[in-house]
């Protein structure tokens, strides 16, 4: 398995996102539409390609739609 690394918080959640994404069963489309957020702004965040920058409250939204505590979007992966 290949040992990711991140050069800021932004990859972090990136990361994450996806992780817990997936672990739920989600599309991206499905975790838009619980969060109320666009797919594409979904499938920008996750990019890790696309500089999209995203706020604390569409973390929350996410952490929300994820079941997840928000801290849990900012865990590294050793």
């Amino acid at each position: 398995m290949k040992v990711e690394t991140y050069s800021n918080a932004y990859d972090i959640a990136r990361y994450n996102i996806r992780k817990y994404r997936i672990q739920r069963g989600y599309t991206q489309q499905q975790l838009a539409d619980i969060a109320d957020l666009s797919h594409g702004f979904i499938r920008a965040i996750e990019s890790p390609k696309v500089r999209e920058t995203f706020s604390l409250d569409t973390l929350e939204r996410i952490a929300i739609a994820l079941e997840i505590d928000i801290k849990q979007l900012f865990d590294e992966k050793v």
